[in-house]
């Protein structure tokens, strides 16, 4: 008996010992805010972006590429408030069978509900983009958790999916806590390898400049962000979706990407 009692307390010092060196582990993640970046590269060469902020995401299980061996495509769209252009997007995005992730906020799950409706049963991804659009590693863990959780709730009172699996971090910051952080919140961060400065509604330039920027950093893998706020990008999808195709590119959605990983070679 006294052998057992001794065995036990062991086990729970153990467990005490594991459990306090886990938390020790999460207070030391480092609570610096940092500002997501990417150096593009021309002729369809990859890009890429700091060491350590590539550390961090393998650390915490995000991405900001994707396959980078194949010539495949992840579009995904940031959804803060509606211009009146999605609709045109998903008009396009159906008719040439691709599919997207658009990461949307509580404003624009309350504005436009029909939209986020359209986006599930057309077969796209809703990914979380906060309820206030925040920058998360400026607010403590309790905001933190609330911000994903309205929008989580909100979106399974729309469309009765009650699971969201990928945050895009609002304003691409970031830091070692908060990757880690939403991580234990269930999510998969995603970041990009191709964007440009398409959110300014007042600084738009015609598809032509929109089809030239996206074409020209297009490469293996690339997550592009686009706006949907952004009348250039509307207008410029279908030519960039047929000439990506035209150069052999495939588009691929991020439940694609994800169970890539997940499934083991032999």
């Amino acid at each position: 008996m006294k052998k057992q009692i001794k065995r036990v307390l062991a086990i729970m010092l153990l467990l005490s010992m594991i459990v306090g060196i886990q938390s020790e582990q999460a207070f030391a993640y480092d609570r610096n805010v940092l500002h997501w970046g990417f150096k593009p590269a021309k002729d369809q060469e990859l890009a890429t972006t700091e060491p350590e902020f590539i550390r961090m995401l393998d650390e915490s299980g995000g991405y900001f590429t994707g396959d980078t061996e194949r010539k495949v495509l992840y579009l995904t769209f940031d959804n803060g408030y509606e211009n009146g252009y999605t609709e045109k997007v998903l008009d396009v995005l159906r008719d040439k069978k691709v599919p997207a992730a658009f990461f949307v906020t509580g404003h624009y799950l309350d504005s436009a509900p029909d939209l986020i409706k359209r986006m599930v049963n057309e077969g796209h991804i809703v990914g979380n983009h906060s309820w206030h659009h925040p920058s998360l590693p400026a607010i403590d863990d309790e905001r933190l958790a609330n911000e994903l959780i309205k929008v989580k709730k909100r979106f399974a009172e729309l469309t009765g999916i009650e699971y969201m699996n990928y945050l895009r971090p609002p304003r691409g910051e970031f830091s070692e806590h908060s990757l880690h952080k939403s991580e234990e919140e269930g999510y998969i961060n995603v970041f990009w390898s191709l964007a440009y400065a398409d959110w300014d509604v007042n600084k738009q330039k015609g598809g032509d400049y929109a089809y030239n920027k996206i074409m020209e950093r297009i490469h293996p893998g690339a997550i592009m962000l686009l706006h949907s706020v952004s009348s250039d990008n509307a207008e410029a999808l279908p030519r960039v979706i047929d000439e990506a195709k035209k150069q052999g590119y495939t588009f691929e959605s991020l439940d694609d990407l994800t169970m890539q990983k997940q499934i083991p070679s032999f």
